[in-house]
């Protein structure tokens, strides 16, 4: 399994049964292939229910399209709305949790995901997700292509929002955020905790619990 399919099952374990939850594009979009049956996933753009990614040659309805513009088929049971009323639904509480990609996650739980100097990506909903769901899930590798620290002390990048991240999974392990600090819950097998301290600017608490992450 490649990185990105081992952060994205590894992402969709915080699911049940009953839930909504959102996923963002990139390494979160892939969640969907994971989840277990029962969950709903809703996007942005005023549906919820949506289901498999339409396969290459098949014929798309272009009335299925989510946030991210792929096109997908609807589960039955599955609802279209407005983008007001989508945003009512972000905003309420009523979303389980949210998977986002991130660009940097700092000590505190701050996310910055949208912009990069010279470079911006578009926020997107991610603001109120972020401020709206009752999880935040951040799905990303653990370092930068060149391999700098994704999780710093303070982020340097534009924020998305403060204090918001709940749950950080990455390509080598999980780290929560907890009151106290960064905790290192789940590791990878072949990884250390010595090499994931090395990895990240905060000084990480490690779990008396920590467990190896499911590679299957």
């Amino acid at each position: 399994m490649n990185n990105r399919n081992f952060i994205a099952k590894r992402a969709a374990a915080y699911f049940k049964p009953g839930d909504v939850v959102n996923l963002g594009i990139g390494i979160p979009s892939l969640c969907g292939s994971y989840a277990a049956q029962g969950v709903l996933f809703q996007s942005e753009n005023g549906f919820i229910g949506i289901g498999a990614t339409v396969n290459e040659g098949l014929m798309a309805n272009e009335r299925f399209v989510n946030a991210g513009g792929v096109h997908f088929e609807p589960v039955p049971g599955s609802s279209a709305f407005d983008v007001a009323m989508s945003f009512g639904v972000i905003r309420s509480g009523r979303l389980a949790a949210t998977v986002l990609g991130g660009l940097q996650v700092s000590a505190q739980g701050d996310l910055a995901n949208w912009a990069t100097p010279g470079r911006a990506f578009g926020m997107g909903g991610a603001m109120d997700l972020c401020n709206g769901a009752k999880q935040v899930i951040v799905a990303m590798d653990l370092v930068a292509k060149d391999g700098s620290p994704k999780i710093v002390n303070q982020c340097t990048l534009p924020l998305t929002a403060v204090r918001c991240v709940n749950h950080i999974v990455t390509d080598r392990c999980v780290i929560d955020v907890t009151p106290e600090g960064l905790l290192l819950s789940e590791i990878r097998k072949g990884h250390t905790v010595e090499e994931i301290q090395a990895a990240v600017e905060p000084k990480l608490l490690v779990a008396s619990n920590l467990i190896e992450m499911e590679e299957d």
